[in-house]
């Protein structure tokens, strides 16, 4: 029987920050759970940021993914917001990276592109797809669907990379006791 892996997709924010968990057994995509993590925008940036990382701490904690996929920034036309923007994804980085787990970037239309087919989809197609792919599925926000799909590019992408170093593990540690 396959052993399956789990991937955290995270889509990161000062507001808000998406994240979402998948099992992949072989080709077999499995949605384990999703939610927002959101801060409170009367408290300082600092304030903010301790929010975001207790609570991505808490989901690899609980969840422990085998590898984790955060979506590449994008070039915002406000320097604040971009700052912004790149303090939590350095969370988003820092987290799993602490926790000893490989942490993978991808650009935002590659992930379009992995699930949607068209590097250029709307957040309804992204929505759309993430439903049909993880059937069941019903994403807490906007945010948590993005990281769903972030983690599902990763399945289609990068994750292959995790898969065949797992497999090869289970191949030494099956070949190990049988010589036992």
């Amino acid at each position: 029987m396959p052993t399956s892996i789990r991937f955290l997709g995270i889509d990161p924010g000062l507001r808000a920050t998406g994240w979402g968990v998948i099992d992949v057994t072989g080709s077999r995509l499995t949605h384990v759970a999703n939610g927002t993590i959101t801060s409170n925008d009367r408290l300082s940036v600092a304030e903010r940021l301790v929010e975001i990382e207790t609570g991505l701490v808490l989901v690899v904690e609980t969840y422990s993914p085998d590898g984790v996929a955060v979506e590449q920034a994008f070039v915002a036309r406000d320097p604040v917001a971009a700052l912004k923007l790149g303090q939590a994804r350095g969370l988003a980085l820092l987290v799993p990276a602490r926790a000893g787990i490989a942490v993978a970037e991808y650009a935002p239309n590659h992930i379009k592109k992995a699930v949607v087919g068209a590097g250029h989809a709307g957040k309804a197609q992204i929505a759309m797809m993430v439903a049909m792919l993880l059937p069941g599925c019903a994403p807490a926000s906007e945010h948590a669907a993005d990281a769903l799909a972030i983690a599902i590019a990763h399945a289609h992408s990068g994750g292959a990379d995790q898969r065949i170093a797992a497999a090869l593990l289970r191949d030494a540690a099956g070949a190990k006791a049988g010589r036992a």
